[in-house]
């Protein structure tokens, strides 16, 4: 083309004919090349093939288009599941006791794998030892095709036929899992949550090719994408700063909200409630954000139940506003930034005992956004009477702040929804001094709730001074022992 080489050279992945309006002999080279394939010989005068080529088409099942393994929804079969209330942790009160919130999330998925030795395979970059999920190799370990070396024995948990995929290519496992579940089977896929980025141009075609096939009857509906992000930002004492990142969740809103699901499961038992019905759902890409560390529990099953049920509720306990309006609004969303947020009630109530409080939290992301704008969004009614139409809101947000103001942006009381959440700072820090740096600490809360609240704004100096010389003891306490403060690393909730 032009004297310049085309065929077979990188030249073919660009446009060689441009500028045919104001080219003709590119435009000739074009006819050229489109006659070259005998359009005239291929389809009668009326555009259609002629018959003896039509002939040679497959038939029924044997069309690529009708092939079920192209439509895999219709060979899927659901999964056989056991009750995931099996393996709730039992409390007695909340925050009492701490739990890793994964561990039996591990033994649920352990014993769904137990019961589907033929459709179900579990995925992760990293080993899923990191994650707390190796009950799994219980019963089945990590597929392995390649040579056997001794030491392999000793913990290495290999094996032929394993239906675990362990690979450090998040790509790739992104890849297998999709070709999975288009061809009828299931999957669940878990990750640091630093690098799901390397997932994120796949992940926005699978949610492309899902929003399209809305829109065909046709196609049977195929098991859900689920990706459970874990090893999170707030909980990188030894990994640091290249492990804090939250933003997948930023790349997922973006995306079709007739697709994507986004839960913050803060505890064990409301995790298990999450993980079942993603399992069973189909169609969407469902993201689970949950710690593998360990982390305070605060509801026991049928209470979690009830509030992944709902998606976003108020906790009874930690509220003291029943029957009146409260003078602040405390929210969370995420296991560390509950916790922190609870320990903020603790402080002002013991501070202020009149003070209204109303404590929310939020499992279902999307429950910020109005109903008009995704299927799981609260109305514009039940929203203000949550969130009040015109009292301070302070949000503890797992992820990066701005997200929680994308989606509550049209709401009344928006003007007043204040959102602590990650803002890049912080390295390897003890996890309250993390918190502390980035503003969703206790001590921050309490003081940003101070300064909300009319009423407090003079009156609560002294405490403002208190609260802001327990953070700097804690944190002087940390640089020099390395380790947070017992008796607030330990905080439960006062019984």
């Amino acid at each position: 083309m032009d004297g310049h080489k085309v065929e077979g050279f990188w030249r073919s992945h660009q446009v060689p004919l441009a500028g045919l309006h104001d080219n003709p002999a590119h435009l000739k080279q074009l006819e050229d090349w489109l006659k070259s394939y005998k359009a005239d010989e291929l389809f009668d005068k009326s555009g259609r093939l002629i018959p003896e080529l039509k002939a040679l088409a497959p038939k029924a099942t044997r069309r690529m288009s009708a092939n079920p393994h192209a439509n895999g929804g219709q060979l899927r079969k659901a999964l056989r599941m056991p009750d995931f209330r099996g393996y709730a942790i039992k409390l007695k009160a909340p925050a009492q006791v701490s739990a890793e919130n994964a561990r039996p999330l591990g033994q649920f998925l352990r014993d769904v794998m137990r019961q589907n030795m033929t459709n179900f395979r579990v995925l992760s970059p990293d080993e899923n030892s990191s994650n707390k999920l190796d009950d799994i190799y219980e019963v089945s370990k990590k597929l392995w095709l390649a040579d056997y070396k001794p030491e392999d024995a000793d913990g290495g948990q290999l094996s032929p036929d394993g239906r675990v995929m362990e690979m450090l290519s998040e790509h790739t496992l992104e890849g297998w899992l999709e070709g999975y579940l288009l061809t009828g089977r299931h999957g669940f896929f878990s990750t640091y949550e630093a690098f799901a980025h390397v997932i994120d141009s796949m992940f926005n075609q699978h949610a492309k090719w899902l929003a399209s096939c809305r829109h065909l009857a046709w196609r049977a509906p195929v098991s859900s994408l689920n990706l459970f992000i874990t090893s999170t930002v707030w909980r990188q004492d030894h990994n640091g700063f290249t492990h804090q990142d939250p933003g997948f969740l930023d790349v997922v809103l973006n995306k079709s909200p007739d697709i994507c699901r986004i839960y913050l499961p803060p505890d064990v038992n409301t995790l298990l409630c999450v993980a079942d019905h993603c399992l069973r759902s189909t169609d969407y890409i469902n993201v689970i954000v949950s710690d593998k560390q360990k982390h305070l529990q605060y509801m026991n099953m049928d209470e979690a139940i009830t509030h992944c049920t709902k998606g976003i509720s108020i906790w009874p306990k930690a509220s003291t506003d029943e029957g009146c309006e409260p003078d602040v609004v405390i929210a969370s969303a995420g296991d560390i930034p509950t916790k922190e947020a609870l320990a903020a009630v603790c402080l002002l109530r013991e501070s202020f005992p009149d003070l209204k409080i109303r404590f929310v939290n939020v499992v279902d992301l999307f429950k910020l956004t109005p109903d008009t704008e995704h299927p799981h969004g609260l109305s514009n009614r039940d929203f203000d009477s949550l969130f009040t139409e015109n009292k301070p809101v302070i949000f503890n947000f797992h992820g990066y702040p701005w997200l929680i103001h994308r989606l509550t942006y049209r709401r009344t009381n928006h003007k007043n929804i204040h959102v602590r959440g990650y803002k890049e700072r912080g390295n390897i820090n003890t996890p309250l001094d993390l918190a502390i740096q980035n503003q969703i600490d206790r001590f921050s809360l309490a003081i940003d709730a101070i300064d909300r609240i009319p009423a407090l704004r003079v009156a609560g100096a002294h405490a403002k001074e208190e609260f802001r010389n327990l953070q700097i003891e804690c944190q002087r306490y940390a640089y020099e022992n390395g380790v947070d403060k017992p008796e607030v690393d330990q905080w439960t909730w006062p019984s």
